[in-house]
């Protein structure tokens, strides 16, 4: 060769090395489409046949990664061509290191592709032979620890395909080890982001969404393009915890940009988990078109495994379908071959789930002895197996126990099956992630209580049924909260979005517009939302509380539990030390009405509402209560004498949590206490009077005419007085902490989307629930004299959470907030009435002063609290003169 060629190969060489690593760099930032154009112009660049050994090398190097690159744009086949000339060509250059450095790398490039496409037993095969490879060069001029580095940590993500933790975390540390030595930061944050795989897999869901997180930052730093990818790792989390709203969020972000950039793996992992949150959500529709979508994506990609686990989500969402439509069609025989073809690629587990949905098509056709000879072959789930198809096993045992007529047993499932998922809500950080898991056992949840409650005839019977009750519902309040992590970042972020809250308040008001503020709140709750997954576990279990206990603290009080598993309605009544069931027909008028009158009620609070409207409204509202008194306390409902005179606890259900309980007619002048369960309101009874001081904070922009912090310095004269400029959330925050009692004036947002969102406007922004229910001693006593702010959303499993429910979880005593709107001079006569007749005031001195309005009420009620009155008893008097206009309700223990 002359030197005139030699000096242009050289220049050949070095362009295909230019274009080779620029290819790396841009398939590693996810965009694999143009990975392969690169790489198809760097061998464009090399002689097609050569015999010298550094043109074969870098011909090798590049058909390596194009067969990487074409797999992941679902050209398997191509990539799988490639590799075979690549290893042709290696095989045929004589023995040295660099020839075993080459075979290394061809090797787990191989492997990676067989690992993408589901077959991981081969794959690992290869990963081994690759690692022995690459280590066997590494005292040479050949070593190429980077290489060694991915290799090892594809190795580990190999090993938690198929369920290992254990060697998979050990791959993963060794090649952080690896990377943090040699500087490699990408390479860093994908293992952290493996490493959130090992602790997903293991139940540890918010050390995954710490690892994720701690990935994202990473990446979205150095390789925005793997962002997606972390936010399908997330989500998937995500919906192990039952949070699938959030989780579907996150997909729909990453969906467009994986589609944008061809990633073909990623975007099919990405439907099919987004049709996953969507079967939790119970749009099956949506469900079953993403599965498909997903399913003809690995089809194509030639993944056969994951074409069949895309197959068994979609049965999932027409199982759903189909069990619970009567007289649905079930696929019975689709879902028993469904089985067969996931135990022919080796996903056990799978195969379990399909056989299980098989097992339940079959009791619901009445052939329970096949269905029971099923159930024998499906294996005991693993340690680490999902806590959804751990749950489904308990369902379907169950069922089939139920079918044969053995309620016992089936009983005795359901506990096993609630023990199971109470083991994965304790190790959930924050209460959205706590409050989520319950969505895995609403179906089992559901056959409990009915069973129990089809078969109830005496009053033993009404304490199982209470006790079932206690066991499957607002899991959410049975934490002692552990103290919390200070995390500056978190604080950052939530003090942006009292900002951000704030302006965009202000700019609905002044008619600006606001598109832009509304993305940036939905991104920093989001962002508040996701520091706090990955905080420590929320809290200690305690026991949920036996009827025994239950009976033996409500003393001479009554308890009306309400249940509602499927049609009907039903109330456990517990009085006088005995245990009763009235059942109440239908729920779904029961619900119906109480829904229209909470909105009656929204519509009477404006203070400027005209005369004809106010009768009108008023009318309709007094209609509702007296047909939803009719519904729950009349002649077909809960008998009188049960009640007595007594105090009452109420644990509603659905619906029925919005419901102002001393406006009912029957209930009027009596002192109530409401509880998401009756274990939440033992767990409230139970907290330690607090010594600390009284907090009186008033927000801006009030009327001048609440005034009720004026008057209640009277009653607390050495209380903490926080208003005007003091009245900050930092102030607030550290007042609140270990308080006796806190009263806040301020107007209140209560956010049905997410009600840990939900706030109580102060000086410099909104206070927001997600704060006060991490305090470290929560107040004993709250008063949140504003709207709304006893409402709550009821996540799926009828788990309640709003920012009143924020402060019982959270371990405060009790707490009274509104269920409603509440106005200001529209309640103020009633409210200036109440309080001069309790204080033996003429009643003709009204006409002296009007200008008060909802502050006399609270300025009353504190009043009896000091004088010794039971705080239920309290806010009884205080509210008992005009139901419509002060729907105010006691949360945890009175």
């Amino acid at each position: 060769m002359t030197a005139a060629a030699d000096s242009e190969l050289v220049g050949r060489l070095e362009t295909a090395d230019q274009l080779q690593r620029k290819a790396v760099e841009v398939a590693a930032a996810a965009r694999p489409a143009d990975a392969v154009k690169l790489l198809l112009q760097a061998l464009r660049t090399l002689p097609v046949i050569s015999e010298r050994l550094d043109v074969v090398t870098m011909r090798t190097r590049v058909l390596l990664t194009l067969a990487l690159a074409e797999a992941e744009t679902g050209a398997v086949g191509d990539g799988l061509i490639h590799l075979g000339t690549a290893r042709d060509l290696v095989i045929g250059l004589p023995e040295s290191p660099q020839r075993t450095a080459l075979l290394g790398r061809a090797e787990n490039q191989h492997a990676i592709v067989l690992l993408r496409t589901g077959h991981t037993s081969a794959a690992l095969d290869r990963f081994d032979q690759a690692i022995l490879l690459l280590e066997e060069v590494m005292d040479t001029e050949a070593a190429d620890p980077e290489m060694l580095a991915r290799t090892i940590m594809n190795r580990g993500l190999a090993y938690i395909s198929i369920g290992k933790p254990g060697p998979a975390e050990a791959d993963m540390h060794r090649c952080i080890a690896l990377a943090g030595k040699h500087g490699w930061e990408r390479l860093n944050a994908k293992a952290q982001s493996n490493l959130g795989d090992i602790a997903q897999l293991v139940g540890d869901v918010p050390g995954a969404l710490a690892y994720y997180e701690q990935a994202e930052r990473a990446f979205r730093r150095i390789a925005p393009g793997l962002v997606p990818r972390t936010q399908i790792d997330r989500a998937r989390a995500l919906l192990a915890a039952g949070v699938a709203e959030e989780a579907a969020r996150y997909l729909d972000d990453a969906l467009p940009e994986l589609r944008e950039h061809r990633i073909s793996q990623d975007l099919a992992e990405a439907e099919l988990s987004r049709a996953a949150a969507a079967l939790l959500q119970g749009d099956y529709t949506v469900a079953k078109t993403l599965a498909e979508s997903a399913r003809r994506k690995f089809v194509k990609r030639e993944s056969g495994s994951w074409a069949e686990v895309a197959a068994l989500t979609k049965m999932r969402a027409e199982a759903s379908v189909a069990l619970s439509t009567p007289g649905g069609r079930v696929p019975r025989a689709k879902a028993a071959a469904l089985a067969d073809r996931l135990d022919a690629v080796g996903l056990t587990d799978e195969a379990a789930m399909a056989t299980m949905l098989t097992v339940r098509f079959d009791v619901r056709a009445g052939a329970v002895d096949h269905a029971e000879s099923l159930l024998e072959q499906v294996p005991p789930p693993r340690k680490i197996a999902p806590i959804d198809h751990k749950m489904l096993l308990r369902l379907c045992r169950a069922e089939v126990a139920v079918a044969r007529g053995e309620g016992r047993r089936a009983l005795a499932q359901a506990k096993a099956g609630f023990d199971e998922l109470g083991a994965a809500r304790d190790r959930m950080g924050g209460l959205d992630l706590v409050c989520g898991t319950a969505v895995h056992g609403i179906e089992l949840g559901r056959l409990a209580v009915g069973l129990v409650l089809d078969g109830a005839r005496t009053d033993g019977d009404a304490r199982r049924l209470l006790a079932w009750q206690e066991r499957t519902r607002a899991q959410v309040y049975r934490y002692e909260p552990l103290p919390t992590i200070d995390d500056p970042a978190l604080a950052s972020v939530v003090a942006e979005l009292r900002t951000v809250l704030r302006t965009l308040q202000q700019a609905r008001l002044e008619r600006r517009p606001v598109t832009h503020l509304e993305q940036r709140s939905t991104a920093l709750q989001r962002e508040v939302n996701r520091l706090g997954w990955s905080t420590s576990r929320w809290g200690k279990p305690r026991p949920v509380s036996s009827p025994a206990e239950i009976i033996e603290r409500l003393g001479d009080r009554a308890l009306i539990s309400f249940a509602a598993p499927d049609a009907d309605l039903a109330a456990v009544i517990v009085a006088g030390g005995r245990t009763r069931l009235v059942r109440l027909g239908a729920k779904d008028p029961v619900l119906e009405t109480a829904r229209q009158l909470h909105a009656d009620l929204d519509a009477l609070a404006p203070d400027e509402l005209i005369a004809p409207l106010v009768t009108a409204v008023s009318q309709s509202a007094r209609r509702r209560l007296h047909a939803l008194d009719d519904m729950l306390f009349g002649p077909d409902g809960i008998p009188s004498e049960l009640l007595a005179d007594r105090e009452l606890v109420v644990v509603p259900v659905g619906g029925l949590y919005s419901v102002p309980w001393e406006s009912l007619p029957s209930l009027h002048g009596r002192a109530v206490s409401v509880a998401p369960s009756a274990t939440a309101w033992v767990s409230a009874e139970e907290v330690a009077p607090a010594d600390g001081p009284v907090v009186l904070v008033r927000g801006p922009d009030l009327p001048t005419s609440a005034t009720e912090l004026d008057q209640l310095r009277e009653v607390y004269p050495d209380a903490i007085v926080l208003e005007g400029e003091q009245a900050t959330t930092d102030a607030v925050l550290s007042a609140m902490d270990g308080a006796k009692l806190v009263h806040i004036a301020a107007h209140g947002t209560h956010e049905a989307t997410n009600a840990m969102f939900s706030r109580l406007e102060l000086h410099d922004g909104g206070l927001l629930a997600h704060e006060v229910a991490r305090l470290r001693r929560p107040p004993a006593h709250i008063v949140l004299a504003a709207c709304e702010l006893a409402l709550s959303h009821i996540r799926p499993g009828d788990e309640p959470l709003g920012f009143a429910g924020a402060m019982l979880a959270s371990g405060s005593r009790t707490v009274v907030a509104a269920v409603n709107r509440v106005g200001h001079r529209s309640a103020a006569l009633t409210m200036t009435d109440y309080h001069r007749r309790l204080a033996n005031k003429p009643v003709a001195d009204l006409a002296v002063d009007l200008a008060v309005d909802l502050a006399d009420a609270m300025t009353d009620y504190h009043r009896r609290v000091a004088s010794g009155i039971s705080p239920a008893r309290a806010l009884a008097e205080a509210t008992a003169a005009d139901p419509l206009r002060r729907p105010f309700i006691l949360l945890g223990a009175g």
